[in-house]
């Protein structure tokens, strides 16, 4: 891998989950939980070490790549949707190590699972505005003209996502629900 961003990126992913799993098994299997919690505290340092190599690169005049913009997204990503992942696992951990509750599956139709997609979406949007500012951040303090307008293309990408993720989650949702009530209905009609 000869795109530094990129192999930062992967560092830093690489990074979050030797830090989560290492943070959870500290806690759950060697039974540290002040040491799991310093691990688990670690984790923004992933995410300022991505900002800093990002601004390094272009400060030293680094050709601004579509990994760039996806450190912008990845680090959206992080902010937003970690501590969810986390709690995720968490909750999975707890359960096989120390007997914690089993995990509940979210519903994947009706009003529920309608407002677990809207919740998603709108965490997403956050995402996506945070991605923004980092990027156009970075555009304004750290790079050039030529960089700045190259990193400003951000928008495109995050357009893209925004608009799948509307359709494949509340959408896509919101039209199971329309549809799975109208075939209730129309089963109850029947009888």
């Amino acid at each position: 891998m000869n795109n530094p961003i990129l192999l930062t990126i992967a560092i830093c992913e690489v990074g979050f989950w030797v830090l989560v799993i290492g943070g959870l098994c500290l806690r759950y299997i060697a039974r540290m939980r002040r040491a799991s919690t310093i691990t688990l505290a670690l984790l923004p340092v992933l995410d300022v070490v991505l900002v800093a190599a990002v601004a390094l690169d272009l400060h030293r005049g680094g050709e601004v790549e579509f990994a760039h913009r996806l450190a912008g997204i990845y680090l959206g990503w992080t902010v937003v949707f970690a501590h969810s992942t986390v709690a995720w696992i968490d909750v999975r951990f707890a359960h096989r190590f120390v007997g914690g509750p089993a995990p509940v599956k979210p519903p994947k139709a009706g009003p529920k699972a309608y407002r677990n997609e809207i919740r998603e979406f709108a965490k997403w949007l956050c995402a996506a505005a945070i991605a923004l500012v980092i990027t156009y951040g970075l555009a304004y303090t750290v790079a050039d003209s030529e960089q700045a307008a190259a990193l400003k293309t951000v928008i495109q990408p995050l357009g893209v996502i925004t608009f799948f993720w509307f359709v494949t989650g509340p959408l896509w949702v919101l039209g199971t629900r329309n549809t799975g009530s109208r075939n209730a209905a129309g089963e109850r009609s029947r009888l």
